[in-house]
């Protein structure tokens, strides 16, 4: 049982890593200006992805139920709209912001500070004068993390059935699936930010030029899913 347990827990932190998940955290962590917040984006959408996947696998456990495989289809190509939408976003913020980076220090503390020259403004003369971003819950992170993790129920509902032997054990295995992907994704999300993060502090035009990248692969992922799922697969036609 522990060795099973314990392969659910790494599959969750596998699953994070899917291509459809690196680019929706890659589209969130775009929106972050520290690691710590970063951090809480994955996190939260790891939250999100786990609660869905468990709340939906253990409804269908315990009604030992399938999900029906249109349904599970439709699910995912929402997901694709999405990452269009994500991804669109980001394109939109760099085009539209023209943001670049002034970088100092308040006390001993270090801080990297966007400055955008929306609607033609010109830099402020006191690099000091800025809000601090006050720190909100994440809910577009939880949103992102929830749809996915509704997409992914049917699949992990069918691992489930196929590694564990009771009820218990199968909303646990699906627990630590959970706390895994939760893991696994702040640790992601981190990952994606560090060049984001570098180019911040002096190379303005490579940090625009992988927003511009971030936000090109998830539109172009998306795209693919909603034409594979929505044309392909005929979901889309009437």
């Amino acid at each position: 049982m522990f060795t099973v347990l314990l392969f659910g827990f790494l599959i969750g932190m596998q699953h994070a890593m899917e291509a459809d998940h690196v680019a929706a955290v890659a589209s969130l962590a775009s929106r972050s200006s520290s690691l710590r917040q970063t951090a809480t984006q994955g996190a939260v959408w790891g939250f999100g992805h786990s609660l869905a996947l468990f709340l939906f696998g253990s409804m269908v456990l315990l009604m030992d139920a399938v999900v029906p495989e249109r349904f599970a289809l439709g699910l995912e190509l929402a997901v694709g709209l999405m990452l269009v939408l994500l991804g669109l976003d980001v394109l939109r913020r760099v085009v539209r912001d023209r943001i670049h980076f002034h970088r100092h220090q308040h006390g001993t503390a270090d801080h990297v500070h966007a400055h955008s020259h929306r609607g033609g403004g010109e830099h402020d003369s006191d690099p000091h004068h800025h809000d601090h971003p006050s720190r909100v819950f994440p809910l577009r992170a939880l949103l992102v993390g929830l749809m996915h993790g509704m997409a992914g129920s049917a699949a992990l509902i069918v691992l489930t059935l196929n590694s564990v032997e009771s009820l218990a054990q199968g909303l646990f295995y699906i627990l630590l699936f959970g706390i895994g992907s939760i893991l696994g994704m702040a640790i992601l999300a981190m990952v994606i930010s560090l060049p984001l993060r570098y180019s911040a502090r002096s190379l303005t035009w490579a940090h625009n030029g992988l927003q511009l990248l971030v936000g090109v692969v998830t539109v172009g992922l998306g795209a693919s899913l909603v034409y594979q799922l929505g044309v392909v697969e005929g979901l889309l036609h009437l």
